[in-house]
Formats: structure tokens, C-alpha cells, sequence
């Protein structure tokens, strides 16, 4: 990967060039031969993450869509809903002045489910998906087969005005075009301590603290901040020679869904509607 890491932060191009590549070289790979950790690093745990600012204003709509994964207590989950509150006791306990900081800097909901996932994740391992979305069949299980930080590629394809189909991502033929690629920061799934979540919740955690007003929520705890830590670490590990220790998800949908026709999309609690999209 051939890019000048201090450009990514302005060059959106340069950034999505580079999950572009690294796309088109998880396609090279044969299936099923990576299904063993790969540096003895602790395997993913089974312990599912969720979060909803305010637990005692809980939208049944979006209470069906956390029962969804009921299910998976029979499979060894253990589970953990976090509101803002105990995520700010738990960030104070478990992380610094600095951290702590940062998260009262957070000024949606959304935000504040951002930037708690990097921490929790990144301290205790595990598995985040977003409060709507839904778990469909079993094909979660692939998650766990190693132990590679998962998440999940994107395009939006800026000439068409959308969303790319899932699958049209991986296409090895796809036309050269007006194409924004990126990763998702929903799903995440990790052992703790890695260092792509750390750089991301690091990332975070500066431009939290040195915007003069409310930061924009993409670029500073989601999406944006992600695919940054992620670049700049497969740059590193191209540098040195050493295997990826990520993956991204080809199959994300079928493995869940994400709610659309939820009652809260219409109001403030909804970040597109606060910050546009």
C-alpha cells in the first residue's frame, strides 16, 4: 500500500484507493485457509455488546430488535447493554482523565455509542453490533473461527447517490467510477488489545479534545475514524512484512440486518437527522 499516512486525514480518494486494495486482496485469499488464530493472540470472546443512551426510555421497537439475539445465551454469550451513564462510570474505571474527557465531548447519543465501543471492545474483547440491528441465522459463527479483528467493508457510490449492494463490494471487475470505499464500525468483533482499535479509540480521543466546537460524528468516532485506523495499520504491517490481522466481512447481511422503519429515525435520537448523511 502506497500512500503518504499524513494525507489520509484530507484525502478521502487516497483512503477509500486503500480499502479498495485491501478488498481486492482478501478476494486472493482461498476460503477456509486463515480458520486458526494466527499468533496465539486470544480468540474473540463470546461476549456481545450493545448500547442505548437511555435504557429507562427504551423504544419497544428497538427492544425487539436487542431480543433477537436472545438465542445466543445458548451458545456461551455473555451479554452487556450499556446507557450513557454506565458507560461514563465504566470509561472513569477502566480508562483515564483523557478517555474520560472525550466522552462528555460527545455530544449525540451515537457518538457516545462510538466512542464506548472502541473502549469496551478494545479493554475487554468481544463482539459490538448496533442496538437495530437484527440477528438472522447462524452464520455468526464464522466470526469466531480466528482470531482477526472483523469488520465490515462499504461503498457508496457518490455518482448513483447510493449505497453499493453488499456483495457488488467484492466484485474484482468493478468499473473504475465515483466510489467512496470504506469499513463500517458496526460490526466490530476483536480480542482485546488490538491495534487497530486502540489507534481508532487514540484518533477519537484527540479530536474530541482539541475541536473548538462539536465535531462532525463520522470523520472523529465513526466510520471515518475507523477506516483511517485501519489503513494506516495494514500500511504498517505491509512495511514489516507480517500477516493482516483482520478481516474484512463479505457476509455481514446474512448474518444480521439493520432495522430501517424504527420509531426513533424520526426524531433527534436519529444522528442523520442532527448531523445529515
Amino acid at each position: 500500500m502506497d500512500f503518504d499516512p499524513q494525507t489520509l486525514e484530507n484525502d478521502e480518494p487516497a483512503r477509500s484507493a486503500a480499502v479498495r486494495n485491501l478488498i481486492l486482496r482478501q478476494v486472493e485469499i482461498p476460503a477456509g485457509s486463515d480458520d486458526r488464530p494466527t499468533n496465539g493472540a486470544p480468540l474473540i470472546p463470546k461476549r456481545l455488546l450493545r448500547y442505548w443512551h437511555d435504557l429507562t426510555e427504551l423504544p419497544d421497537d428497538v427492544n425487539a430488535c436487542l431480543q433477537s439475539w436472545d438465542r445466543l445465551a445458548d451458545e456461551g454469550f455473555d451479554f452487556h447493554l450499556f446507557e450513557d451513564a454506565s458507560a461514563a462510570s465504566y470509561i472513569a474505571d477502566t480508562y483515564g482523565e483523557r478517555e474520560r474527557q472525550a466522552f462528555a465531548r460527545c455530544s449525540h447519543p451515537a457518538m457516545r455509542c462510538d466512542y464506548f465501543r472502541m473502549c469496551f471492545i478494545l479493554a475487554e474483547g468481544g463482539f459490538y453490533v448496533d442496538a437495530d440491528d437484527v440477528l438472522l441465522g447462524d452464520e455468526w459463527r464464522q466470526i469466531f473461527r480466528n482470531d482477526k479483528l472483523k469488520i465490515q467493508p462499504l461503498c457508496y457510490d457518490i455518482t448513483a447517490g447510493g449505497m453499493m449492494p453488499a456483495a457488488d463490494v467484492w466484485l474484482p471487475e468493478l468499473p473504475e467510477g465515483s466510489r467512496n470505499f470504506y469499513v463500517n464500525n458496526d460490526p466490530i468483533a476483536s480480542p482485546s488489545g488490538h491495534p487497530i482499535l486502540r489507534r481508532a479509540l487514540d484518533r477519537a480521543t484527540s479530536r474530541l479534545l482539541c475541536a473548538e466546537d462539536n465535531p462532525e460524528i463520522q470523520a472523529t468516532t465513526g466510520p471515518g475514524n475507523f477506516t483511517i485506523a485501519l489503513v494506516v495499520h495494514a500500511r504498517e504491517l505491509d512495511q514489516a512484512s507480517l500477516p493482516f490481522d483482520f478481516e474484512l466481512l463479505r457476509d455481514w447481511n446474512a448474518i444480521a440486518e439493520m432495522k430501517w422503519d424504527l420509531s426513533y429515525r424520526g426524531d433527534s435520537r436519529n444522528w442523520r437527522n442532527v448531523y445529515g448523511c
